[in-house]
């Protein structure tokens, strides 16, 4: 199970279609609470991030991912708009593990839902 962390309507929509051509199982979420909450149930083998969502507070959640033991070994991939450097940084630094340019997410979903490690 890919546990996705957004409140965009058209990701939302990319990862939903996607997903089900590839026959994978994403859980969405839309806030920090609910996300920790359905990773301690079930711990995912991937958490994807909008870095963009400030109502989703994807910073926090890494770093409370972090400082749990049980949740800070999954993988989390993050995108935020290319031009946003500071956003980008604040995710590396946060240590959310790949982080893509929204183009680049999208280019490579596919991929990255079906476990491949996207490419920076």
């Amino acid at each position: 199970m890919i546990l996705a962390v957004l409140d965009d309507l058209m990701f939302t929509s990319k990862i939903k279609t996607a997903a089900s051509q590839l026959g994978v199982a994403v859980t969405f979420v839309r806030s920090a609470d609910a996300a920790l909450g359905e990773m301690r149930k079930t711990p995912p083998s991937l958490v994807i991030l909008d870095l963009n969502n400030a109502r989703t507070n994807p910073l926090g959640l890494v770093s409370s991912m972090k400082q749990d033991a049980a949740l800070a070994s999954i993988p989390t991939v993050g995108y935020a708009s290319h031009v946003q450097v500071d956003v980008i940084d604040a995710a590396r630094k946060a240590g959310v593990g790949q982080v893509l340019a929204r183009s680049s997410f999208t280019q490579q979903l596919a991929a990255i839902l079906g476990g491949a490690e996207p490419r920076a």
